[in-house]
């Protein structure tokens, strides 16, 4: 009976310390400015344009996080902050497109769709649903990750 209790005493000691460290590893909020951010997604279809090397700008006002990324191509129409079966509804606050120029390594130029996407939090994966040509709706995870100010990072 003493062994069992003693493991339990040590589990419980193990979990506290735990607890203390997540509490203490837990983000600070950003300070408004603007950031360099990674934007990850679950696709091989939607992401940052290869050139921008997963990154967009992360723009911080008043608490309120919006990442500008520049996607692939012309093919995503729309996004929408949450799920597809939500998207689909009459009044639906869908994120419309930008026209980004692009510059990629070798000189050459194009043009593809940016969005300014709402971030929730940092580190933390959140749903995105899109609408492509072809016009169905797809559920997506995204994770904004690793901002650094925008001067620190040039």
């Amino acid at each position: 009976m003493k062994r069992v209790f003693a493991i339990l005493l040590a589990a419980l000691l193990a979990l506290s310390c735990l607890a203390a460290l997540a509490e203490e590893t837990q983000a600070e909020p950003l300070e408004d400015g603007v950031y360099t951010a990674i934007f990850t997604t679950d696709s091989s279809m939607f992401h940052v344009n290869e050139a921008l090397e997963d990154k967009g700008t992360l723009t911080v006002q008043d608490g309120q996080m919006t990442i500008h990324v520049t996607l692939a191509s012309k093919s995503i129409l729309n996004l929408f902050c949450g799920l597809a079966e939500d998207a689909k509804k009459d009044g639906a606050a869908l994120l419309e497109p930008t026209v980004d120029a692009v510059d990629y390594p070798d000189g050459t130029t194009d043009e593809a769709f940016g969005f300014d996407i709402p971030v929730p939090a940092i580190g933390e994966e959140f749903d995105v649903a899109l609408i492509g040509k072809k016009g169905k709706w797809y559920d997506h995870k995204v994770v904004v990750s690793d901002p650094v100010p925008v001067e620190a990072a040039q």
